[in-house]
């Protein structure tokens, strides 16, 4: 499923969240796109609209009577409502603002009741062209509902009992026991079409989550969950409107515990080093493990001196001797190599190749240091 680019805001009300609910442990980001494909698909909103308006019309021109004319009016205040809140939700979703999200969903519920009433007395008006033609234009609109609402099964079931449900209602009234028949084709319908969109659903998360575990997966390291290269260049293309500073980091000390304690236990420093770096940068700063002991930080660029003393902080905290279980202990260091745009490159590449060179001094000097890039090495 491809997401619409806009996020609206999930449901602040008790019984618009419930309408909405996906099921239980499903991640935020899925309930947001979810929520957001009930604002999509203009195209069947058009039709739905258009649909019933025209019918309501017909049905009021065919039958002026005081409750024929309500129903068309109440469609063409229900409708052009939604429109505008529809409009206006998506207007503040492309500000990143506040939507109506909880006012859209009952505005659905209230144009469904208001399909409902039409079929309902139209049914019972006795002009079986105009019961035919709302009967029709009811059951037209379940299929509209269900598609546009099948992020919300529960929300997508009211609307379709509201709708259609008026056809019980107003069977014995029509003076044909015949049509007593709906008692059981309209319930069952019902939950035929509700069971499906509850599996529908079901479906449809379990292909978000695998969707994103995959994308997770293509941009990141198994192994301690930090950016890998193809995340750090997706990180490093949305900074490239500001400064930007790389930090190169490769351990030292790392082959001789990998090699003493073997590679579980490798594993295990690896991953807490990345736990280290982690609570070491701030909110907003990059990491990425490029593979075997090699990490790349992204941070904002300082001034030279900043840069060494963040460079030997993230040092400091990763050479706090480590625990691996069994009264082991194992101490590392770390040689950095740092580079920042746009003195010593503007783009990855760049930047790498010019915290590289400088990395490769560091280890010379005797490990255990931080070097900046110089404008040498960078060109």
């Amino acid at each position: 499923m491809r997401n619409d680019p806009l996020q609206f805001s999930l449901p602040r009300w008790r019984v618009t969240r419930w309408l909405t609910d996906a099921g239980r442990d499903v991640p935020d980001e899925i309930r947001a796109a979810l929520i957001a494909s009930l604002f999509g698909t203009l195209p069947i909103f058009a039709g739905g609209v258009l649909n019933t308006l025209t019918v309501s019309m017909l049905v009021a021109v065919r039958i002026p009577q005081p409750h024929f004319v309500v129903w068309c009016v109440l469609e063409c205040v229900i409708c052009l409502v939604r429109l505008v809140v529809l409009v206006q939700a998506r207007r503040a979703a492309a500000r990143g603002g506040e939507t109506p999200t909880d006012l859209y969903i009952l505005l659905g519920l209230a144009w469904a009741a208001s399909v409902g009433y039409g079929t309902l007395i139209s049914l019972t008006s006795g002009d079986w062209v105009v019961a035919t033609l709302a009967c029709l234009s009811a059951a037209a609109m379940v299929g509209g509902i269900s598609f546009r609402n099948f992020g919300a099964p529960r929300l997508a079931g009211a609307m379709i009992v509201l709708t259609l449900g008026s056809c019980c209602l107003g069977a014995p009234f029509t003076g044909e026991p015949v049509l007593l028949i709906t008692f059981l084709q309209i319930p069952f319908y019902l939950a035929s079409m509700s069971a499906a969109g509850f599996r529908l659903n079901k479906m449809l998360v379990a292909t978000m989550r695998a969707e994103r575990e995959n994308a997770f997966r293509a941009q990141h390291d198994s192994l301690t969950g930090l950016a890998n290269r193809f995340g750090l260049a997706d990180a490093m293309a949305g900074r490239q409107d500001r400064p930007t500073a790389l930090f190169y980091l490769d351990l030292d000390g790392f082959k001789a515990v990998n090699d003493t304690y073997g590679h579980g236990m490798g594993d295990q420093l690896l991953q807490a080093v990345a736990d280290r770096l982690r609570q070491a940068v701030g909110p907003h700063d990059v990491i990425a493990r490029l593979g075997g002991d090699e990490f790349v930080v992204l941070a904002d660029a300082l001034a030279p001196e900043a840069l060494i003393t963040f460079g030997e902080r993230l040092a400091a905290r990763i050479s706090v001797p480590y625990g691996l279980g069994r009264d082991r202990t194992a101490t590392i260091g770390v040689s950095i190599g740092i580079a920042a745009s746009p003195q010593d490159g503007t783009g990855l590449a760049s930047l790498v190749s010019a915290a590289d060179a400088a990395l490769y001094e560091a280890k010379a000097r005797g490990k255990a240091r931080c070097t900046l890039a110089s404008p040498r090495r960078a060109a």
